[in-house]
């Protein structure tokens, strides 16, 4: 069996004295991993970094086989993902969220949407909007996908505040103020199309993505939220001028965890 397609590295491990096993996320074949023969050799080295674009053929014997990739560099932009650490932790961070979904899962949408979030790693506001809306696109694909297009509690589509915690649906002003302090607030770049992010609006939508994949996905596979994502967050907000300690979580579920990351 074989196959060619575009392809971005998230991360290799060693196989062997030469060779390694390299993990990619491809446009139409979801997150999928091949053995590189010589993938530790000068020569593939540097194409072998995670966030790089490469063009990658598979060839196995039977479809449910390892199976070997060979790969032709497209785009290198491991060098310039070094130059920041909102870029250095958004690589990580970003594959550790793509390794969420079952491997060999076609998942094109978040292949582009991946494919544009290397290109603005290195400003740390237009990264962290991108991020919170990759995270928002991960938790859909996982069967917890968030409604924040109309009032969960009247339908209106104007005028919305806040996110439920216990649903994920958003929450009109009117409807949601007598229980604001148990609610998230509802990040205006998410709710107003064309509406940029500022420090606070990331950081409320960073806050709230943090607690739903908590609560939905890493809690319940008991599994902790990735250091990645902690060094991406820090990060972004010390960019932003936001940086401070953040309290402990609470998994109780009944109120929103008052911190970016569980």
């Amino acid at each position: 069996m074989q196959w060619t397609d575009e392809a971005i590295i998230l991360g290799i491990r060693r196989h062997g004295e030469t060779s390694v096993v390299a993990e990619v996320m491809t446009r139409a074949r979801g997150r999928h991993l091949g053995l590189v023969r010589g993938g530790r050799s000068r020569a593939l080295q540097p194409v072998l970094q995670p966030g790089n674009a490469v063009e990658v053929t598979w060839r196995a014997r039977l479809d449910e086989h390892l199976g070997e990739f060979r790969m032709e560099p497209v785009e290198l932009r491991a060098a310039r993902l070094m130059e920041t650490a909102t870029a250095v932790y958004g690589v990580q961070a970003m594959a550790a969220l793509l390794r969420l979904l079952p491997e060999r899962d076609p998942h094109p949408h978040l292949y582009t949407s991946l494919s544009v979030i290397l290109d603005h790693l290195h400003d740390p506001k237009d990264a962290g909007e991108l991020f919170v809306r990759f995270e928002i696109a991960v938790l859909e694909d996982l069967g917890f996908g968030l409604d924040l297009a109309r009032c969960a509690a009247t339908g209106a589509r104007e005028d919305l505040a806040f996110i439920s915690p216990k649903s994920g649906r958003a929450v009109s002003r009117t409807a949601g103020l007598p229980y604001a302090d148990r609610m998230f607030a509802l990040p205006p770049f998410l709710a107003l199309e064309g509406r940029a992010a500022d420090r606070q609006s990331l950081e409320d939508a960073l806050r709230m993505t943090g607690y739903f994949l908590h609560r939905h996905v890493y809690e319940p596979r008991g599994i902790e939220i990735s250091a990645a994502r902690n060094g991406f967050v820090q990060a972004a907000m010390k960019a932003l001028g936001a940086a401070r300690t953040m309290p402990e979580a609470s998994s109780t579920g009944e109120k929103p965890i008052d911190i970016l990351l569980p």
